[in-house]
């Protein structure tokens, strides 16, 4: 029977082995989450109708809520804890949220938002940054980031955020996954707590077309309609022109795709800052300029700079008076730019509406009821987690120009993943008029499978050219080797040979290079290896054979040098140097 002391012993080891085993459980459930999440919930929908009628049309598919959308009996947390701990729960759902939930689908949770969802970085100093699946050392972009990174972890089917200048568009783009930016004013804003309600659109990811498709439908409370095709894409060859890889990457995957499905006829390319100046006159009344009298801001950027001054005024007549009362714990950089804020004139606001009216009408004559406008969405690849990048003006400005574009004008926008640059998600936009929702919902299930089909063959022919590249590298050290063994500059000639084996290590050449120059050294052992690496690699390679013989027979390895001597005269009976070598041998050691 085991004494007290080692039962105590066993007991202590197995709550030992208990408490690691949880520990490596929740340390797993933390992971599989991704950060995305601030809260856990169950909204169920209601039973399938009875047959013959159809099932509901989300049946099946789960989803998740940004934390600024109303759900009865949980408190709207709006990514700030003196928010939500200032806030009674709500009275009601959203009618956006209830809408799916009617239609079949599951909410399993609200997730995580920029703070006060002011910011597209995704980055919240009070619930972190969630992780961003397809770039994890990168920002999961933002204000909706738990949504896109929910969608992107294939932890729901589809998830709702909210986009005003990007907060759902930059996420997507950042996460590899599809964002819809629909109509402005397309969707009910009611039971969101607003940010600038003149720019608020509530948007929606999914990483399937269909799926998107079939939110959309409910979403926007589309009736059954025939799905038609662009008759016309235009690329904005100035706004590709913005992008910090190169334009083709982008440019050419859709250019090939839509010569695939549509034919060349309807691609068109347009320089959109030339067309926005003559079709937008209001944004001369913002303009700054030099004393020349030259402008010195192009019309994006200026479209972009209005549109955070929007923003902005809005953001403090919404919020003003409770950041003032409860004077909460905000971000440094959100926190400058809220006590910064101005107060518009009327003027300046009668101005801004006559820029956006005559930006909604410019996009709407440019693109009809059939056409598309392809822009990246982001010009940058997402920034490092916990750097100023995002942050510095330039930056800013790129990735405004960009976002402005269907935020001011009030269209509808959608970003598409294409794939990885550089371990980056890559993405690009599609833009069509306001109100062509369902048009764009249809352009993108249609050349979906095709993007991704182009994509993936750019992917490849750019490794492909990277492994030309390696080889064509890898020669010309080898070729520098050969001219310095015939200078007879043995330990360079070892370097050119090292350099082209790093570069390219598969390549048996190689390696017999370097080993007869090995050989030249009196390095006799090294001359054997990598005479043996050669061989491995390709078996009737009689230069490595003769070498490897060569320094097996000064190291004394007499049968083995033998044997490399036959073998080599097996692949090459005529050769006399093989022969004479293997002759020899056999006279003095056989």
């Amino acid at each position: 029977m085991a004494s007290p002391s080692a039962n105590l012993w066993v007991l202590l080891g197995l709550g030992l082995a208990g408490i690691l085993l949880m520990t490596r459980k929740l340390k797993k459930v933390v992971k599989e989450d991704f950060g995305a999440f601030v809260e856990r919930l169950q909204l169920l929908p209601p039973p399938q109708p009875a047959p013959p009628k159809a099932p509901h049309p989300l049946t099946g598919l789960s989803f998740a809520v940004s934390d600024l959308f109303d759900i009865y009996g949980y408190v709207t947390g709006f990514g700030n804890p003196d928010w939500a701990r200032t806030h009674d729960a709500a009275s009601r759902t959203s009618p956006v949220v209830a809408a799916l939930v009617e239609g079949g689908a599951t909410c399993v949770g609200k997730t995580v938002i920029d703070e006060m969802a002011y910011s597209i970085s995704g980055e919240n100093k009070h619930y972190g940054a969630p992780t961003n699946p397809a770039a994890p050392e990168r920002v999961p972009g933002g204000s909706s980031s738990g949504a896109a990174v929910a969608v992107a972890a294939n932890l729901v089917d589809f998830s709702l955020g909210i986009d005003t200048v990007g907060g759902v568009r930059v996420p997507a783009g950042f996460c590899g996954i599809i964002g819809f930016r629909p109509s402005h004013g397309a969707v009910s804003h009611m039971g969101i707590i607003p940010v600038s309600a003149s720019l608020d659109t509530v948007g929606w990811f999914a990483k399937d077309p269909n799926i998107l498709r079939r939110v959309g439908h409910v979403m926007l409370q589309l009736p059954f309609a025939v799905q038609r095709s662009p008759r016309q894409i235009i690329m904005a060859d100035d706004c590709l022109q913005l992008l910090k890889i190169p334009a083709d990457r982008v440019a050419q995957v859709v250019i090939q795709s839509t010569e695939k499905l549509f034919g060349r006829q309807i691609l068109k390319h347009e320089n959109v800052e030339e067309y926005f100046d003559s079709k937008v006159p209001s944004l001369k009344a913002f303009h700054s300029k030099k004393a020349n009298g030259q402008l010195k801001t192009s019309s994006i950027r200026l479209l972009a700079n209005i549109m955070q001054l929007i923003q902005r005024h809005e953001f403090k007549h919404n919020h003003e008076e409770w950041i003032s009362s409860v004077k909460p714990i905000l971000d440094p950089a959100i926190s400058a730019q809220i006590h910064e804020m101005m107060e518009m004139s009327e003027t300046e606001i009668e101005n801004c509406q006559s820029v956006r009216n005559e930006m909604r009408s410019a996009v709407n004559s440019l693109l009809k009821d059939d056409g598309i406008l392809v822009i990246p969405t982001v010009a940058d690849p997402p920034p490092k987690l916990g750097g100023k990048e995002i942050l510095s003006e330039d930056y800013q400005s790129r990735a405004y120009s960009l976002l402005s574009l269907a935020s001011m004008s009030g269209c509808c926008q959608v970003s598409i993943p294409l794939g990885f640059h550089d371990k980056c998600p890559v993405s690009v936009s599609f833009i069509a008029r306001h109100g062509g929702d369902r048009f764009l919902l249809d352009t993108v299930q249609t050349m979906y499978p095709s993007l991704k089909e182009q994509s993936d063959i750019t992917a490849k022919s750019k490794l492909s050219s990277n492994v030309v590249s390696q080889e064509r590298s890898a020669e010309i050290a080898k070729e520098k080797g050969n001219q310095a063994f015939k200078d007879k500059q043995w330990q360079k000639a070892i370097s050119f040979y090292t350099e082209a084996i790093k570069i390219s290590g598969n390549n048996a050449t190689y390696y017999s290079n370097r080993a007869a120059a090995y050989l030249e050294l009196g390095s006799y052992l090294q001359a054997e290896a990598d005479c043996t690496k050669a061989i491995n690699l390709d078996k009737k390679n009689v230069k490595a054979y003769l070498r490897r013989g060569t320094a097996r027979e000064m190291l004394g390895y007499y049968n083995e040098a033998i044997e490399d001597f036959r073998y080599a005269l097996v692949l090459e009976p005529t050769n006399r140097r093989a022969a004479l070598s293997a002759d020899r041998l056999r006279k003095l050691f056989q």
